[in-house]
């Protein structure tokens, strides 16, 4: 059953009589029967069947990336390319000869793009007077360069090669230093970690807005190790905005601590609160004797003596009411219902 399929020699021109041209077709159609009931065999004894491949179409006419498809295809309307360009320049160019007698007809326009890298320094002079009374006033340099010495293009630039073009620091630093930029690699550094107060307060103030214009959000955690620890990245959003953040752990606890962003993050004992903790199963016991209690701290009762006053001890137990006093914090902070799935 194994052994190799015999090859027919091929035939000459002159041996090929009408009777070797049929009795070729017939071996040719009983190959096609056997191979047809060989794999009809493997499928009833449940083995793989040979795929079926179609013939590539790639060499006929009409087939999809040929001439004949594409001269065929329906072509859209022809947009301006060039009709909403900034001209930041005009060239009026004569011809090398005007004969004389010529009469002027107009110009035809042609729109070359190009674009310059160079640096722009600005020289900053503060005025300094001495009032009457021996005080000294000072002009003040704008807002956006305040205690810096590089301005808000320039840093917009290096943050866009860097986080968006996916430009290695040297190679950045290099770039930079090529375009005549007097910076060293100590404070590119310093750009692209450490002096981003302004984007985390942007940050926080997309959270805030996407939460108090949506009736829903999504959320989800993924992890990743840095530096040998795990940690997590942590999205909140939903079809109008995207809000992320670089976590510690992947737990409902970590997500109300997200929603709190931006604001002072408070552990309430409300009416949501304790509502969350009876849905949750708390036990009834520690139920009553925190719906008597009015709290508000802005310490985790997790791992606080604050529990351990209460006689709250058990693992499960602390969760639930510090998830619960979580969700009232929020709640009076003004953060919609809406947000939390109890179940």
């Amino acid at each position: 059953m194994n052994s190799p399929k015999p090859e027919l020699p091929e035939i000459n021109k002159e041996d090929r009589t009408p009777l070797v041209d049929v009795l070729l077709e017939m071996l040719a159609w009983q190959q096609k029967q056997i191979d047809e009931l060989a794999q009809e065999i493997l499928k009833l004894k449940g083995e793989t069947t040979k795929p079926k491949i179609k013939p590539s179409t790639m060499d006929k006419e009409g087939a999809p990336g040929s001439d004949d498809s594409s001269s065929k295809r329906k072509k859209g309307p022809r947009r301006s390319k060039k009709g909403n360009l900034k001209i930041d320049e005009t060239q009026i160019i004569q011809p090398d000869e005007i004969p004389e007698g010529s009469r002027f007809k107009g110009y035809q326009d042609r729109v070359i793009q190009d674009i310059t890298f160079q640096t722009h320094n600005i020289r900053y002079r503060l005025a300094e007077y001495i009032t009457p009374e021996g005080l000294t006033i000072l002009g003040q340099l704008p807002e956006d360069i305040q205690g810096g010495s590089f301005g808000k293009s320039l840093i917009a630039f290096i943050l866009y090669q860097y986080h968006h073009q996916h430009v290695t620091q040297p190679l950045l630093l290099e770039q930079i230093r090529d375009l005549g930029v007097d910076i060293s690699s100590g404070k590119l550094s310093y750009i692209l970690t450490e002096d981003l107060d302004d984007f985390h307060a942007e940050k926080d103030e997309l959270l805030k807005t996407g939460l108090s214009v949506s009736k829903y959000i999504h959320t989800d955690d993924t992890g990743a190790r840095h530096k040998g620890q795990n940690g997590y990245c942590t999205h909140i959003g939903n079809d109008f905005f995207a809000w992320f953040s670089s976590t510690e752990s992947k737990s409902r606890i970590n997500f109300l601590n997200c929603l709190s962003q931006g604001k002072t993050t408070l552990y309430t004992l409300n009416t949501g609160a304790i509502e969350y903790m009876a849905q949750n199963k708390l036990s009834v016991v520690i139920l009553a004797t925190l719906e008597n209690i009015s709290v508000c701290i802005n310490t985790a009762p997790d791992g606080c003596e604050w529990l351990d006053q209460q006689g709250i001890v058990k693992p499960r137990h602390r969760k639930i009411v510090t998830e619960g006093a979580l969700m009232g914090g929020l709640l009076d902070q003004g953060i919609s219902s809406d947000f939390f799935n109890y179940q």
